[in-house]
């Protein structure tokens, strides 16, 4: 077992980590989707090594490079996180604190379970390259790393096995699919770092909510944070005429597309990249001469729930820092709506159970962005953990409500 530091930066290629193994120098690139550092330090093992020594190791922030069985691997993972999940929960913390508490411990487990990592080398066919596991009874993973990381470059790679098992568990979730009731039972397909819609209750307000006055064929909506492109595609079920739907960086944007496409609403709704509301006037044709904004009937938006750090792309549809994106969405919302129009905003009251945000907060930043509440629509959660007294948080959990709170400008 040889242990080297690690974790250089090289110009220009990306983070490096560099080891020794049977007396050469070794190195190879890093990945992690999460944003973690390369490990400070790490360790050659295989399925010699017991789990109270990996660990121990991993507790002192030595990472284990993995070359024996892969199902091996997959055991040892399995019994660190055993040993992590030991520490009982403090009893008599506030609401708030039990949260915060929660959050470091999930923190801890993470960077923990992270420490396990595996190799993954570029095969080559003639003129094709793929990616691979080289290790004893390692799956198939070419097509779900290619689905997550892009075409393979030529190197090395190391990523740890918690992530190669949230990718290789994505792609079988964009494989397979995700029946919405509200589409009739139709299927969308999440991607890797766009969250799954399996909590049906907040696109259920969506299908049932009533829409703005009008004829529906002559609506023009916005699908602010689209994700999967869900609710986008539930408004034009519906019969809305026009859906522009929004997304941040390429992974939601190409999944949302996809899913417009595999659901036959294409027609209907385009999806642009956009932080928030979409862009010009000449999108637009229905923005009035002189508009410095494009303007919809109905805008929804189903912003991250809870005002925390995300710790991964996936966190990134739980968590919004700040609340930022909700208050953006509030902020903006009244010079986008046209005289008639209404925003949808969907929102758990989780983080009011949890003492993070209360609810004169949340109507106070409502009336200061010129709006007013027009009505509103409550569902409560259908998830397992809204039930089961064992589920961290559960008190708050179990009182949550999602709502659909629909929004009209008040000038």
């Amino acid at each position: 077992m040889n242990e080297q530091e690690t974790g250089e930066r090289d110009p220009g290629s990306g983070e490096r980590v560099h080891w020794s193994e049977d007396g050469a120098e070794r190195s190879a690139l890093w990945r992690s989707e999460s944003g973690a550092r390369p490990p400070g330090k790490l360790a050659v093992a295989d399925d010699r090594m017991t789990a109270d020594a990996a660990y121990k190791l991993a507790c002192e922030g030595t990472a284990l490079l993995w070359r024996g069985d892969y199902h091996g691997a997959r055991q040892l993972l399995a019994a660190l996180a055993r040993r992590v999940d030991r520490k009982p929960p403090k009893e008599g913390a506030t609401p708030e604190e039990s949260f915060h508490l929660y959050r470091q411990a999930r923190f801890r487990r993470a960077r923990v379970l992270g420490m396990l990592l595996v190799p993954l080398q570029i095969s080559h066919e003639g003129t094709h390259s793929a990616y691979s596991v080289p290790l004893r009874r390692a799956p198939e993973v070419a097509q779900a790393c290619e689905e997550a990381y892009g075409p393979p470059g030529e190197e090395l790679t190391l990523v740890s096995l918690r992530e190669l098992q949230g990718v290789l568990g994505a792609h079988e979730w964009r494989r397979k699919g995700v029946p919405v009731e509200a589409l009739g039972g139709d299927r969308v397909h999440p991607r890797h770092g766009v969250f799954s819609p399996v909590r049906g209750e907040y696109v259920g307000l969506v299908a049932r909510a009533p829409l703005p006055p009008g004829e529906p064929g002559s609506l023009v909506a916005f699908d602010i944070g689209t994700g999967t492109g869900v609710l986008a595609a539930v408004l034009a079920r519906r019969g809305v005429g026009r859906v522009v739907a929004t997304d941040l960086g390429e992974r939601a944007p190409a999944c949302a597309r996809e899913n417009v496409r595999g659901l036959g609403v294409q027609d209907v709704v385009e999806v642009v990249s956009a932080d928030l509301f979409p862009g010009t006037a000449d999108l637009f044709p229905r923005t009035e001469a002189g508009a410095d904004a494009a303007r919809a009937d109905l805008i929804v938006c189903n912003p991250p729930w809870l005002p925390a750090k995300a710790t991964s792309v996936l966190e990134q549809a739980v968590y919004d820092p700040g609340s930022r994106m909700l208050r953006g969405f509030l902020d903006g919302l009244a010079g986008r709506l046209t005289p008639h129009g209404e925003g949808w905003l969907i929102l758990s009251d989780l983080a009011e159970h949890l003492g993070l945000r209360s609810r004169e907060e949340l109507l106070g930043w409502i009336d200061g962005a010129g709006l007013c509440v027009a009505g509103r629509l409550d569902a409560r959660p259908e998830h397992p953990r809204a039930t089961d007294s064992s589920a961290p948080l559960h008190a708050a959990r179990a009182a949550e409500t999602t709502s659909l709170w629909r929004l009209a400008a008040t000038g």
